[in-house]
């Protein structure tokens, strides 16, 4: 998957992945992801896996989940790009993912969601 050109920001400006606010991330995360994931360290796995540390790692690699086929064998090591463009749409970026969620549109919370994670390591 290639990364898209973001149009995001106010005045048509491309939002990047590294535009993001931690602190907007974090009540965004709070919101909308915390209800299946935790993201501290040694939380447990819920209905998602616990996002501790995910930067870095390779999809499909947290302990203790039970992951699809689709997601231990995509071969993704989770960026701050990776994230971000996974983020628009689960579903499609990783075909076969049991993640329910169906993606922000909004570029602006995508990075800042990034940006929070970016913390939680």
């Amino acid at each position: 998957n290639k990364p898209k050109a973001a149009m995001g920001k106010k005045g048509g400006a491309p939002c990047s992945p590294d535009d993001g606010k931690a602190d907007s991330g974090a009540k965004i995360f709070k919101a909308k992801c915390a209800t299946c994931h935790t993201c501290n360290e040694g939380g447990p796995n819920k209905q998602g896996p616990n996002l501790f540390g995910v930067l870095g790692r390779q999809s499909g690699q947290v302990s203790g989940f039970k992951y699809t086929e689709a997601n231990k064998n995509s071969g993704i090591m989770w960026s701050n790009q990776t994230l971000f463009d996974y983020l628009e749409n689960p579903k499609k970026y990783i075909k076969g993912t049991n993640m329910a969620f169906p993606g922000f549109k909004k570029e602006q919370d995508r990075a800042d969601v990034v940006a929070y994670l970016n913390t939680m390591k």
